[in-house]
């Protein structure tokens, strides 16, 4: 029987976890109060409550203004620093292994931080997380995706740092925010310069918006991966003999698109009324690349431990299924081919063997 104490222990790797929807919320009290931000709340457990509660209205555009206040505090080397830290620190205390932090530089300027600065800053505090978590025995490797919101007028600045700090703590890029109204394709300029680098990108498809938006991430834009792509059931008919591919969802099995599912913020979001109603276990039922990930700690009051053990209460998963999700992510992970085999051959085998797997 699996139980939250017994996931911790398992190696995890986590793909889609926004750096600025993690925050502890002691820090973002800490770091408000040294700026003169005012929060909706004035004690840890409390504002821990207002985040989840706000977040949990069934509106992405709602749970999206949560970052108000998370965005605010997030605005200098020193608090980017502290930020990026205690994301390695957090995951790395839930048994995650490897985790890819992303973030949007463009919105971290207002006290006068260039975007390079400010990736300077996270890489910084990244690297300090890990030495840290290396002293006390835990190995953490964390490196940094890149984001434009793609509510924003389309540039090349966030490609370009991608392309700048790629061998310096960012593995990749991504597009996020609202979906409706604000294509994917707009970045074609930003894309074609990555894919002329050579630079992996994943990009938030299939969360709000249906089929048409998870079609445009691969086919018009070339995507690597799918943040979230849970719509993809909209391409999925059960017919005489079983479940019906359409074109789309075919074209994702067949070449393998991993899809960054995170079930808890999809509930905050309205995709679905409950973890058993998520089309997760479908999706992993016919064999798609399901990951398993948290999208925002801080916003949906979880873990990545937490979300395993969801989905294996709603499911009737066993360490088995977990261990196949957890490899599906690192074989997924915007990082070379020989650290994946590593991560999976040296890490995370060994280590759902020692439970037992």
């Amino acid at each position: 029987m699996l139980d939250l104490d017994l996931i911790r222990r398992m190696p995890k790797v986590t793909l889609h976890d926004h750096l600025d929807g993690g925050l502890r919320p002691q820090t973002v009290l800490d770091l408000a109060g040294e700026i003169g931000h005012e929060l909706p709340a004035t004690t840890p457990e409390a504002l821990a409550d207002w985040f989840f509660e706000a977040a949990d209205s069934g509106s992405l555009e709602r749970y999206l203004e949560t970052f108000d206040h998370t965005i605010a505090v997030m605005q200098t080397a020193e608090h980017l620093r502290r930020v990026a830290c205690e994301f390695v620190e957090d995951q790395a205390a839930d048994g995650v292994i490897y985790a890819e932090a992303r973030w949007a530089p463009q919105q971290h300027r207002r006290a006068g931080l260039t975007m390079a600065q400010a990736v300077e800053a996270v890489r910084d505090g990244l690297a300090e997380g890990m030495a840290i978590c290396a002293g006390r025995g835990q190995a953490i490797t964390a490196q940094q995706i890149v984001t434009s919101m793609r509510h924003l007028p389309p540039t090349l600045d966030v490609a370009e740092l991608a392309v700048a700090f790629r061998h310096d703590s960012v593995c990749g890029f991504d597009i996020a925010g609202a979906e409706d109204g604000f294509p994917p394709s707009r970045f074609d300029e930003a894309f074609a310069y990555l894919r002329h680098h050579n630079v992996e990108y994943t990009i938030h498809a299939g969360e709000a918006f249906g089929v048409a938006s998870i079609w445009e991430a691969l086919q018009l834009c070339g995507a690597s991966r799918l943040g979230h792509g849970v719509r993809l059931v909209d391409d999925l008919t059960r017919g005489p003999n079983g479940w019906e591919l359409g074109e789309v969802a075919r074209y994702v099995r067949d070449r393998r698109i991993p899809l960054e599912l995170c079930p808890s913020s999809n509930l905050q979001t309205g995709v679905c009324g409950s973890v058993a109603e998520h089309p997760f276990g479908l999706l992993a039922d016919l064999r798609f690349r399901v990951t398993v990930n948290c999208d925002n700690r801080l916003m949906s009051r979880t873990t990545l431990s937490r979300e395993l053990l969801l989905l294996a209460e709603a499911f009737d998963y066993d360490v088995p299924d977990l261990r196949l999700f957890t490899v599906n992510a690192a074989k997924s992970a915007f990082h070379p081919f020989d650290k994946r085999r590593e991560l999976i051959n040296d890490v995370i085998l060994p280590g759902f063997g020692a439970l037992g797997a």
